[in-house]
């Protein structure tokens, strides 16, 4: 059986932008998936990045084009500069960690459920209120964005440390079971190809 690691960030647009199709490539193949998120502006710093507000305007301009094209694309409701975005993303990270340890609802679901929050729904995914619903709204207990603080923590920072060691420096970032890797969510195709045996 066929596994992908997920590293992701839940304020990442594109991440957003790739909806649920990882799991629906996951399904069609039988695969199983690990959820990863981690701190994004801290992988960037460490492996050679830089965050969107320190690149140089020509390629902010070109962000923003294309982030509208590849909105359009996936026919997402998209806001280019929404009311919460940067912000805390450890509160929901902790609460997909804790959610995938303890079990019984959509990690996928939960996963898009924040950044759906963030970039279609002018929600700040920090705020307790915001975690708790999104974890109902998937099926897990809404405890969980308590309970998991602890765990949560030091998983968020060891999921940093294993992306760097396996060459992940964005998100969304797939790492196959054969260390194939894609990154972004315009190469999730080439993902099902991959498990297909095609590439």
């Amino acid at each position: 059986m066929p596994h992908i690691d997920y590293f992701f960030a839940t304020l990442s647009p594109y991440a957003y932008l790739a909806g649920q199709r990882l799991e629906e490539i996951a399904d069609k193949h039988g695969a199983t998936i690990t959820y990863k998120p981690l701190d994004i502006i801290a992988l960037f710093g460490r492996t050679g990045g830089t965050p969107p507000k320190d690149r140089h305007p020509s390629r902010q301009e070109y962000r923003a084009q294309e982030l509208k094209r590849q909105a359009a694309k996936a026919e997402k409701p998209f806001n280019l500069q929404p009311m919460h975005w940067p912000t805390n993303m450890a509160p929901s990270s902790y609460a997909i960690i804790a959610a995938q340890k303890a079990g019984g609802g959509d990690l996928g679901a939960l996963a898009h459920s924040f950044m759906r929050a963030c970039w279609a729904e002018e929600k700040n995914i920090a705020d307790d209120e915001v975690v708790r619903a999104c974890l109902s709204a998937a099926g897990f207990d809404p405890s969980l964005a308590d309970s998991g603080l602890l765990v949560g923590a030091e998983e968020y920072a060891a999921n940093l440390e294993e992306a760097v060691n396996r060459g992940v420096f964005g998100a969304p970032f797939y790492v196959t079971d054969t260390d194939q890797r894609f990154w972004g969510q315009d190469r999730l195709a080439d993902l099902d190809a991959h498990l297909s045996g095609n590439l």
